[in-house]
């Protein structure tokens, strides 16, 4: 995948204009809806200041959940939370494309923002499609004519292919906000030659993780593998590696040995893949103990210290560090000194390291290490990693499309 060149914000006069911006605030909440982590909405605040500072009138546009899940809810907190992260006010309504919200779009004034509701109480956000056919839906058709542009900044989106994401920029004039702008620098450098990169791949979601192993070792870009979490189990056993009746039971009941079989398949296309040696187990007695993957008699919840000095020593000789997923179960302090071993030898190493957004990047605040430059956190480390192994960006596809029908002159 080529990283293209895009309009940004900056290369457009929104004075007076009114904007639509598709951003991403699907965030972790609790059972109350009240919003556990801020980070993404913190980091679309460039953008929407940008906007507001010179006199456009703002509306944003968000999901949060898949309808069904218990983080499937309105927006209205998210907007509490805009408004405090902005300091400015926030103007919100229950409606996303009704005559509720296309009256508030409608007498909003410049200098003015203002949050529509989850875009996905809108059947037909769920529809994917080419950015022509996702143009003619309701959604579209309804809030497009009250737009001069259309600023796409939800790059953890962009590997989606729904209304909110392609159709908007077939019908109107489409650039990218900054957080599009940092995340696609970041994957231009990663995409860069000759530099020596490491990509440690942790926590539970195992299925796409072998499948971003696969997808590198397919577009052959030079790099290790560090494997961690339940990702280093599997790929620890695909290896040939002995493990305890304990983590073998682990496996089958999370339903991960027939992802074995895919892991050994991987391992046949040469990437050089490395796995835990140790872990911390914690046992039935409720004891904690460091213990060989092959003897553990207790659950596997953290690398152990061995493993972390080994992985460590080979992030420290990197040129490039990425890093998604955590080694161990930080949600309990217990078993947080694995990642953060990994995530201070990246930070102490002269790499240009990119975090992957998730329960890593929550970590940062806990290592005792202070780095402003060579660093790029991401509020997607999944869609990351898979455009940086060839996987089309159906939004980028629909952003190119806008350019070409749009404007004219190439972007410098």
């Amino acid at each position: 995948m080529l990283v293209p060149k895009l309009y940004t914000l900056d290369d457009i006069d929104v004075g007076n204009k009114k904007v639509l911006v598709r951003v991403d605030f699907n965030v972790p909440i609790d059972v109350n809806g009240n919003i556990l982590d801020d980070f993404r909405i913190r980091a679309h605040s460039q953008t929407l200041l940008s906007l507001l500072n010179r006199g456009a009138a703002v509306v944003v546009l968000s999901h949060q959940g898949r309808p069904g899940d218990s983080d499937f809810v309105t927006l209205e907190n998210h907007a509490k939370k805009l408004e405090e992260v902005l300091g400015v006010e926030v103007r919100f309504v229950n409606d996303v494309m009704g005559p509720a919200a296309c009256e508030a779009i409608q007498s909003l004034r410049h200098g003015e923002i203002l949050l529509l509701d989850n875009v996905r109480l809108v059947s037909e956000e769920l529809m994917e499609g080419e950015p022509e056919r996702l143009a003619k839906t309701y959604l579209v058709r309804r809030l497009a004519p009250h737009f001069n542009y259309f600023v796409f900044d939800a790059f953890a989106t962009a590997h989606r292919a729904q209304p909110s994401i392609v159709g908007f920029p077939a019908v109107l004039p489409s650039v990218i906000g900054y957080v599009m702008k940092r995340e696609l620098e970041a994957l231009d450098r990663l995409l860069s030659k000759g530099s020596l990169k490491v990509f440690v791949l942790g926590g539970a979601k195992v299925k796409d993780m072998i499948k971003v192993v696969e997808l590198l070792a397919k577009k052959g870009i030079e790099c290790k593998v560090i494997t961690a979490g339940l990702v280093g189990l599997v790929f620890h056993v695909a290896k040939g590696g002995k493990v305890s009746n304990s983590i073998s039971k682990l496996l089958e009941e999370r339903g991960l040995a027939p992802l074995i079989a895919e892991a050994k398949k991987v391992l046949s296309l040469g990437i050089p893949i490395e796995t835990p040696y140790d872990a911390k187990v914690l046992k039935a007695d409720g004891s904690i103990a460091e213990e060989p993957l092959s003897s553990a008699t207790g659950i596997p919840l953290d690398i152990g210290s061995y493993t972390a000095s080994v992985f460590s020593e080979i992030i420290r000789s990197a040129s490039v560090v990425v890093m998604k997923g955590t080694a161990g179960r930080v949600e309990d302090p217990r078993f947080r000194s694995g990642t953060i071993a990994l995530l201070e030898a990246a930070l102490k190493s002269s790499a240009y390291v990119v975090i992957g957004g998730g329960h890593i990047s929550s970590m940062l605040s806990e290592v005792g290490v202070v780095r402003e430059k060579g660093i790029h956190i991401s509020t997607a480390g999944g869609a990351l990693l898979m455009a940086l192994a060839g996987e089309e960006l159906p939004a980028l596809k629909a952003l190119e499309l806008s350019y070409k029908r749009f404007f004219k002159v190439v972007p410098s």
